[in-house]
């Protein structure tokens, strides 16, 4: 071999080793080998002990639980603000809602488009990207190679889908159109020779729960358990406890919510067009209306008052709202199975998770928004083949903020350091970082419609929980190991008041990090 070519061969080694290490660098898809796919399955309002994988004494969920048993189940899955928008905006962008701008739900704040979201990155990675379902962001979705959402909330029957060639109404159930529409792009429009990303994602289980025509008496004969808190006094705690507006035995509307039609509505649905019943055509009406008629009837004849009437009005609504988690179940298996028929199963990340958690009657409760654990806390259950140990589970503290950044490292994507989340990967590889959070910030700031809850901040870590209402001049502070149910504050109890001045300065820390200007303002 000549001087020459020894040279030139020499020479465009060291260019390939150099182009090499640059890609392990960025971590491009070049070096990550097969991209995965990923189908990211979200819900609305979905509590945890309504999801027998966590264990619940009122429902089953095989099709979820299809996922926990061969994949993993977060037990501390949490998000940073627990109302729908914004956390939709959080999952999108892996930022606070301070800094991707949408922090409520009020019609003024819209989602901006043009930031940086793992969809947008994936895409640029050559993945195919759609979502279909909700949205509730009040801008279109950019990012998506497919979008069809809902305007708004949606409706459970005959809804609205908005598109990019405009607003279409769809005849059927909200669930199972959502499921059909996003078979079908898996199926019929997508390339299939590009990984893919599927954000499919559900109306329910939201307010007012209307259940889909073959649940209309799934649980008739079924009475619930009540939560020991379901007739809290909100005593020993700040005062937003006691002044919030949503209550089952206050707040809960016995028609709207509870279906508690009167007798002239029986030929006709109420409501005008807008309303969740108005949009029923005849035959779905019928059914819809005589499935609560016998029981309606004893109400009106019985007329329960005080606790009695909460009691009505709780069973009632565990019966609603579990019949729109039954729908919702059974459109995961559908899924699930076109995965497995289709030969996609051994290549798809499949997350499993809501927008935040709700209360099922829990002190006295329907709802979210607060930083106590039952809407703090949000299900997150991950398959992964070949990756993810099949019945795992996780118990550290991850924060939907981390979703973007799991998702780009899945797929070999580089993370901007924008994004202020950390990569779940490593979680499930059942691997543990030694720095991995130890503490959780939150933030709310929706006040004071629809529910009255005051807007707050807080720090949570294993044990521990400190809460400022900045719109009150409150604090709480509960210890979560002897006081699980968040039911006294100890934030007068000088035994910890070491404890609390140690959380405080920890909370000025994560506020600092996470650039909350809020709280950047207030002195404590």
């Amino acid at each position: 071999m000549n001087k020459t070519l020894t040279s030139f061969l020499v020479l465009f080694l060291a260019l390939s080793g150099l182009h090499c290490a640059a890609q392990k660098r960025t971590g491009s898809p070049a070096t990550a080998g097969k991209q995965p796919n990923i189908l990211v399955i979200f819900t609305d309002d979905h509590a945890l002990r309504a999801i027998s994988a966590y264990g619940s004494d009122l429902t089953k969920t095989p099709n979820i639980d299809r996922l926990a048993k061969d994949g993993m189940l977060f037990r501390h899955a949490m998000v940073t603000n627990s109302i729908c928008g914004p956390s939709r905006a959080v999952l999108l962008t892996g930022k606070y809602s301070h800094l991707n701008g949408l922090a409520t739900n009020q019609p003024g704040e819209v989602f901006d488009g043009s930031q940086t979201t793992f969809p947008k990155l994936l895409q640029q990675a050559g993945y195919q990207t759609a979502i279909v379902g909700k949205w509730h962001l009040h801008s279109d979705p950019t990012g998506f190679d497919f979008w069809k959402i809902l305007p708004g909330q949606g409706d459970y029957y005959n809804p609205d889908f908005l598109t990019a060639n405009g607003r279409k109404r769809e005849q059927g159930y909200v669930t199972d159109v959502i499921t059909n529409e996003t078979l079908n792009w898996l199926d019929k429009k997508r390339d299939k020779s590009k990984p893919f990303l599927m954000m499919f994602q559900h109306k329910a289980p939201h307010r007012e729960w209307l259940p889909a025509p073959e649940h209309l008496t799934l649980y008739k004969d079924k009475k619930f358990p009540e939560p020991a808190t379901l007739f809290d006094d909100y005593a020993n705690r700040a005062s937003g406890a006691r002044n919030q507006e949503m209550e089952i035995g206050k707040h809960m509307r016995l028609m709207s919510d509870n279906k508690l039609f009167e007798p002239k509505h029986a030929a006709k649905a109420p409501g005008n067009p807008n309303s969740p019943y108005g949009r029923m055509l005849p035959e779905q009406w019928q059914p819809f209306y005589m499935a609560y008629q016998e029981e309606n009837a004893k109400f009106l004849a019985s007329k329960p008052t005080g606790k009695d009437l909460v009691r009505w009005k709780y069973q009632r609504y565990l019966q609603d709202y579990l019949r729109t988690v039954a729908s919702v179940d059974e459109s995961v298996g559908k899924v699930l199975d076109y995965l497995k028929q289709e030969g996609l199963e051994e290549n798809t990340i499949v997350v499993y998770s809501s927008d935040q958690g709700f209360y099922l009657g829990e002190h006295g409760w329907f709802d979210k928004r607060w930083m106590y654990e039952e809407s703090l806390h949000t299900p997150l259950i991950v398959r992964w083949p070949g990756v993810t140990k099949p019945g795992s589970e996780n118990k550290e503290m991850v924060l939907n903020l981390d979703l973007a950044e799991t998702f780009l490292e899945a797929a070999g994507v580089p993370v901007p350091h924008e994004m202020q989340g950390r990569s779940l990967v490593p979680l499930l590889k059942g691997q543990t970082p030694k720095d991995w959070r130890q503490e959780v910030y939150y933030h709310y700031s929706e006040y004071p419609k629809p529910h009255r809850v005051p807007q707050h901040f807080g720090i949570r870590t294993d044990q521990h929980k400190l809460i400022y209402y900045y719109v009150l001049n409150e604090w709480e502070f509960f210890d979560l190991k002897k006081d699980p149910q968040e039911l006294k504050s100890e934030y007068n109890n000088p035994a910890y008041a070491a404890k609390i001045k140690q959380l405080k300065e920890q909370l000025h820390s994560l506020q600092t990090k996470y650039q909350d200007p809020v709280a950047r303002n207030i002195n404590f």
